[in-house]
């Protein structure tokens, strides 16, 4: 319904309804357009059956199908026809993030493919001479092409960590095939020049593996290592989330990938400008390093506990997103796995942002 329109003839009638009218607009407009903790729809979430995190431990099964340069592996949930939801995980973490969330938005009528990023789980490239390429746009890239592969004109995009910055690109650069954005940590583009500039010490201190990862120490270490940084990691990002070795484990068994290493090395690698793209990405990385404006409609969330570099609230970045837009903070000690940590509100942010 046109609300203004509306309005209008209110107050050909009866302008005293004019004041309730702009306040109405106004509270609205406040909801959809940068409110620091934004709450889900009431209305909408009333009959979703609440889910304790860690109530499911595995998907029914993980498919495989070629996409682009991979076999990309992914978990799907919900039926064939529903609406798609694309759930994107982070590093070091796998599919697993969203273990509870899956079953949740399926039971909600969404279609949900949650596959594996390069180097990780069951993707594998098709090539063994393929360039095991981390940079930023091509993961975009491979998420594009499985949706090509699957026959997916448009989905939800929702994600955390390297996920958010997927989905971040692929609302930028293919914002038809995106239905809305759901990102943790808001708006994460940025430029191997960007990221030349130092910041302050304790700012770089959160950074630290990033330096690591810079020496050939940090290469035979994390290759050595990658159970043990990986959890400590986790322990780092999510100070006050107590998982067990069991829950972890299930993840850490995504690091056994060939590629691993080499995706991962080269993806941190490049976002310092320590090692080249590849030259037929150069117009995608050119558009992501103009910090295009994402004009879908988008929820940005933010953990009360996150360990993890990340900006205190949206205001650093809330310009950067130019369509109907809100910020949750999700409390209760929520860290940077905020999908496996706050199923329930993850779920919650991904309704609501497909109603806005």
């Amino acid at each position: 319904m046109d609300t203004t329109k509306k309005s209008q003839e209110i107050n050909q009638h009866r302008r005293s309804f004019l004041g309730t009218a702009v306040v109405t607009a106004a509270a609205t407009q406040l909801l959809l357009n940068g409110s620091a903790e934004a709450q889900p729809s009431k209305t909408r979430l009333a009959g979703m059956r609440a889910i304790k995190p860690g109530t499911n431990t595995s998907f029914a099964s993980v498919k495989q199908i070629d996409a682009g340069l991979l076999s990309i592996g992914y978990g799907e949930a919900g039926p064939s026809d529903g609406p798609v939801v694309i759930l994107l995980h982070g590093w070091p973490y796998d599919i697993h993030s969203f273990v509870d969330v899956a079953p949740l938005l399926a039971s909600e009528g969404y279609r949900v493919i949650i596959p594996y990023v390069r180097g990780c789980g069951t993707t594998r490239f098709l090539s063994d001479t393929a360039f095991r390429n981390g940079q930023p746009s091509v993961v975009a890239v491979d998420t594009i092409a499985l949706m090509d592969a699957l026959n997916i004109d448009k989905a939800i995009l929702a994600g955390f960590d390297w996920g958010a910055r997927t989905a971040d690109a692929i609302a930028s650069l293919w914002p038809e095939r995106c239905k809305a954005l759901v990102s943790v940590s808001g708006y994460l583009l940025s430029t191997p020049e960007s990221n030349k500039m130092p910041l302050p010490p304790k700012a770089e201190y959160q950074w630290w593996y990033q330096y690591y990862f810079a020496t050939e120490r940090g290469v035979l270490g994390y290759d050595k290592y990658r159970h043990d940084f990986g959890k400590l990691i986790w322990q780092i990002a999510s100070p006050k989330w107590v998982f067990d070795d069991a829950t972890f484990d299930r993840t850490a068994a995504s690091f056994n990938n060939p590629d691993y290493v080499a995706i991962v090395i080269h993806n941190y690698r490049y976002r310092l400008g320590l090692a080249e793209g590849e030259s037929k990405y150069d117009d995608l990385e050119k558009k992501l390093a103009a910090g295009p404006v994402i004009t879908v409609p988008t929820i940005t969330l933010e953990g009360d506990a996150n360990g993890a570099a990340h900006y205190p609230d949206d205001t650093p970045y809330r310009k950067k997103f130019g369509g109907k837009y809100a910020n949750r903070i999700i409390k209760g000690g929520i860290g940077h796995n905020l999908p496996q940590e706050a199923p329930q509100a993850f779920v919650e942010a991904i309704i609501d942002v497909a109603d806005i």
